[in-house]
């Protein structure tokens, strides 16, 4: 611990007394020089996500103090800019997460800017649509995704309903930098509520959002009432809307995971609320066997990104990968709005560039238009801000990621579980109405276009040094670039840090290559202490691939670890 972090723990003793929260957590580490050092050396990070972190005291944490500061930065910006004075809040179930709302709308009306705000916790797409429901120039989520439950987060939204651009979250860092967390003063929120100068989102907004997701059915939801589901909110933002939807959809057979169905920011079932992961479905999973359910299915707690385990023939059940989804809906809205003569001219669907291939080769037999993006949702909603600008808006069918983050139709700029949990369950009631399953049209695809295999692996490097390690290795593998892995020749490497050889915007990733057709991405994440590495194979069945995959993820290894 050096002087400035013993000042500043000092300071923050002195002047964080809004939370009595902060005050037990300073008291309680006031001997402890290495959880001061964490708390103090650096002020949390604000990039085109926003902020997050840990929620607690200091400088490197979410508490009222930060948020205070990076509202003041926000408004700071937008009062110096031409965009509209109003900005639209949402939240979800993690801890403190309401509180930080209703200072950012504090903040907000102390600086004259009109706030509107979600009554209660709705997902973060929801917010997305409440910017351009309102017209405003900005908007706010407080979520964290799927991170651990002492984490909460702060992600700023762009009058389009799209996260923020780099240039844009440059601007308003330099604006939150020039700002004393402990000099912003908020207003009264009741007050400013029985002014007028917040507003609580309206009944209204939520329904024609609930109506805009519905609009985007494919079929005319044969077989929905058949279906048998078990659903988890993991104990986030979901429930209300995805089990709205589906009931209008005829979806009715619906069993809640009883234990993760209300809000709990603690996650007492799941630590790591993520359904891309087993432990957080395991309850649905079991419950699924139980019930003999068509369907597993959950969204995470902010109910942007959304999981299944589907049926198998032998009554068992499997995880659907985001990859393997994303083709899946893609083939099926393809197949539907054609048959059903409601693809527009042109269509265009987007994917990122980690994303699997198979989508490419699924679009071009459909003759659709695919696009590939930096990752990054964001990256999505710009391709449909720019097909809005050219008056072309009705051209997008279709984006995902293979984080498990899909979008249908341009009603918002941010992927959407509600969307997804809908035409998921559309999807598998009109598989099993002919007698098939998503199984069986999973294994299909594979046979006619080659079984593709996608996986992830990360690695981890926490601590202080863990982000100077990741930015040496990143530098590292440009200086000395790779020419062989598992004994395959790099063909071709792609900087994405070179817009002048991408066409996009620079991004520190690096794609691979390989002379079998095999790619390798190395990406350091932009929210989490990890380099991920994706791997795509394609083999003549699933072990051949799964073989050249574990080969390349071994030879990869020392190079990252």
């Amino acid at each position: 611990m050096n002087t400035m972090e013993k000042d500043l723990y000092h300071l923050w003793c002195e002047k964080a007394v809004d939370d009595a929260d902060l005050q037990i957590e300073l008291k309680q580490i006031a001997d402890d020089a290495d959880a001061i050092q964490d708390r103090f050396y650096r002020d949390l990070a604000f990039g085109t996500g926003g902020l997050r972190g840990v929620i607690g005291a200091g400088t490197n944490r979410m508490n009222v103090y930060n948020i205070r500061k990076a509202t003041q930065g926000l408004a700071n910006y937008l009062n110096a800019s031409d965009l509209p004075k109003k900005v639209a809040i949402g939240y979800d179930s993690r801890i403190k997460s309401d509180v930080f709302a209703k200072e950012t709308a504090a903040v907000l009306a102390a600086n004259g800017i009109k706030a509107y705000i979600y009554p209660r916790l709705e997902p973060t797409p929801a917010l997305s649509w409440a910017v351009r429901y309102y017209g405003c120039g900005a908007g706010v989520s407080i979520p964290a995704s799927h991170n651990p439950a002492k984490y909460n987060g702060y992600k700023v939204y762009g009058a389009d309903g799209c996260q923020i651009t780099l240039e844009v979250a440059a601007k308003i860092l330099a604006a939150i930098e020039a700002v004393d967390c402990f000099a912003v003063q908020p207003a009264d929120f009741d007050a400013a509520l029985a002014e007028g100068k917040i507003e609580y989102s309206s009944e209204k907004c939520l329904d024609d959002f609930v109506d805009a997701v519905y609009a985007q059915r494919v079929g005319d939801g044969a077989g929905t009432a058949d279906l048998k589901l078990v659903y988890t909110p993991l104990n986030g933002s979901g429930l209300v809307p995805v089990t709205h939807v589906l009931n209008d959809m005829g979806v009715t057979d619906i069993t809640v995971v009883p234990e993760q169905e209300y809000p709990n920011g603690y996650f007492t079932t799941c630590s790591y609320p993520n359904p891309e992961i087993f432990e957080a479905l395991k309850l649905g999973l079991d419950l699924a066997t139980k019930t003999g359910a068509d369907l597993m299915l959950a969204t995470d707690p902010d109910a942007d990104r959304v999981g299944i385990a589907m049926k198998c023939p032998d009554g068992s059940y499997e995880l659907v990968s985001g990859n393997e989804m994303g083709a899946l809906l893609l083939d099926y809205i393809c197949a539907g709005r054609i048959e059903k003569g409601t693809m527009p001219k042109d269509p265009v669907a987007v994917k990122s560039i980690v994303s699997t291939p198979l989508a490419d080769a699924i679009a071009a037999h459909y003759g659709v238009e695919m696009r590939s993006v930096l990752t990054g949702f964001k990256w999505i909603g710009d391709q449909i801000a720019n097909l809005e600008a050219a008056g072309e808006v009705d051209r997008f069918i279709f984006g995902f990621e293979e984080s498990y983050g899909y979008l249908a139709g341009p009603y918002v700029r941010d992927k959407d579980a509600v969307i997804g949990s809908m035409l998921i369950c559309e999807m598998a009631a009109y598989y099993r109405s002919i007698g098939s399953s998503i199984k069986e049209r999973l294994e299909e695809i594979y046979k006619e276009y080659g079984r593709y295999l996608n996986k992830v692996d990360s690695f981890e490097f926490p601590g202080l040094t863990g982000m100077e390690k990741m930015a040496s290795i990143m530098q590292k593998l440009r200086d000395e670039p790779l020419t062989e892995l598992a004994g395959h020749k790099v063909v071709k490497v792609t900087d994405y840090k070179k817009p002048e050889e991408t066409g996009l915007p620079a991004a520190n990733v690096l794609i691979y290559t390989l002379d079998n057709g095999a790619t390798v991405v190395v990406r350091p994440s932009g929210t989490e202490p990890k380099i991920k590495t994706y791997f795509t194979t394609l083999g003549k069945d699933l072990a051949e691939a799964q073989a050249q995959k574990d080969a390349l993820a071994a030879a990869i290894e020392p190079i990252l670890a």
